[in-house]
């Protein structure tokens, strides 16, 4: 009796929380498989700006210039190396008006080409949509709920999968000759237990970047002195990245004493030669002293070639002396710390870039299993509601039950995953302080009325 209460109010659970996060695990498999692609769509959306001529190629610092002569007054911030002969130079330029950065598509003879709002990239719109909706904070808040009460959607989810028999069918593999409500049944259950590992270690992966919990995680990293150097992942959603970037760069940073120290002609086209020997991951930049970072502090009195590739591995950075151009020090993943080194893994692993095209293909496959078990799980609701009215859901056990496994996950569940724990605390508060106590709302809910 007390397993049957216990069944039925797990179930219920898995049902709400399944109900709030359809939509969103819709939107967040369809963006996030889109943006998996993003090398391909870089490079797709740079398409008319590759394999030109490099007949009467020039020097990288006259293709700075030429973007510098374009875009008169402003200051010059990166040159990103060309991924291939004949592919044009990326010379990004902060306005002087304080308006976002620009990337200035360079040919190799010189030739500029065209330019683009980097915040205005395919790429980086959906990754907007995907992390915050385009909603900012409140977006960002938005996902972060979603895909705690995701986790907690599959936890539950093998908790009613569990099998209480020896069969197979229906377990491991679906019933497709059933048909009615035991194929769809069979669909959404078998299909979240294959899928549920790797979704979990999805959602696992894409925290560290979320507003509420990422903050919280840099707190106590900072606090228990696990932290060593830049934390090279953002947190939240407040606005574009190299906007915001550049804006501070340009408020703050330590400029060398003259315009002609920062881009030395001869020592730029020196650090160029370099770092194309680096054979450094793409996209590959170099910058020049002072230059704002993604993350971090703008660069000191130094040129620095770094590569910012998404599989994270692959990153290392090398600075150069100002005035000789020798290396001063360089870095790479190897020299993080160990928790930096886990997350971007994870980072890595998360936007398909860890292992090439089977990282890809795997998360692929899996936003299409996450979109099944959201499709099958709509279409079993809907057989089973009600056809006079009521949403559906199993009626709540009459007494309240007791599980202390139950009070301990949602204890560590709680811990874990902060928005989690206040959203419960909400929605257990109104059903029992307000819900069970209108009769008509609490009959449509399946809850048992209290005067």
């Amino acid at each position: 009796m007390e397993h049957a209460a216990l069944y039925r109010m797990i179930w219920r659970w898995h049902f709400y929380a399944g109900l709030l996060v359809m939509p969103l695990i819709l939107v967040l498999s369809v963006t996030g498989s889109i943006y998996l692609f993003k090398p391909q769509i870089d490079r797709w959306e740079e398409r008319a700006w590759q394999g030109l001529s490099e007949k009467g190629a020039v020097s990288p610092a006259k293709q700075v210039q030429a973007a510098l002569d374009a875009w008169p007054s402003a200051r010059f911030d990166a040159y990103r190396l060309p991924e291939r002969e004949g592919d044009a130079a990326v010379v990004t330029v902060a306005p002087a008006d304080g308006n976002a950065a620009r990337d200035v598509f360079v040919s190799p003879r010189g030739k500029v080409l065209g330019s683009r709002d980097p915040e205005k990239r395919i790429s980086a719109l959906v990754a907007t949509f995907h992390g915050s909706l385009m909603l900012g904070r409140i977006g960002d808040w938005i996902v972060e709920l979603a895909a705690s009460w995701a986790i907690v959607t599959i936890l539950t989810g093998l908790y009613l999968w569990w099998p209480n028999d020896r069969r197979l069918a229906g377990v491991l593999w679906p019933r497709l000759s059933r048909g009615g409500r035991v194929f769809w049944r069979d669909l959404h259950a078998v299909a979240g237990f294959w899928v549920s590992g790797l979704a979990l270690l999805m959602l696992a992966t894409g925290l560290p970047w979320a507003g509420v919990w990422g903050s919280a995680f840099a707190s106590v990293r900072a606090e228990l002195g696990l932290v060593k150097g830049v934390q090279e992942w953002k947190i939240g959603s407040g606005g574009g990245e190299h906007t915001a970037h550049h804006r501070d760069a340009m408020a703050g940073m330590a400029m060398p004493a003259s315009k002609e120290a920062r881009f030395d002609p001869a020592m730029f086209n020196l650090v160029v030669a370099e770092a194309k020997g680096e054979h450094l991951a793409f996209p590959a930049s170099v910058l020049p002293p002072g230059a704002p970072q993604r993350f971090g502090p703008p660069t000191g009195n130094v040129w620095t070639a770094k590569s910012e590739a998404q599989d994270r591995p692959l990153q290392r950075s090398v600075t150069y002396g100002l005035a000789s151009g020798r290396e001063l020090a360089r870095e790479g993943f190897a020299g993080k710390h160990p928790i930096d080194r886990i997350v971007n893994y994870g980072i890595a692993w998360h936007e398909g870039q860890l292992l090439g095209w089977f990282n890809q293909l795997v998360g692929v496959l899996l936003a299409v299993m996450l979109i099944t078990l959201t499709v099958s799980g709509f279409v079993m609701w809907r057989k089973r509601r009600p056809a006079g009215g009521g949403l559906g859901a199993l009626r709540a056990p009459a007494r309240r039950v007791s599980s202390k496994g139950l009070v301990g996950g949602g204890v560590v569940l709680a811990a874990l995953l902060p928005l989690f724990a206040l959203s419960f605390v909400a929605l257990w508060l109104a059903e029992r302080l307000l819900l069970r106590r209108i009769g008509p709302v609490a009959e449509w809910l399946g809850l048992t009325v209290e005067a």
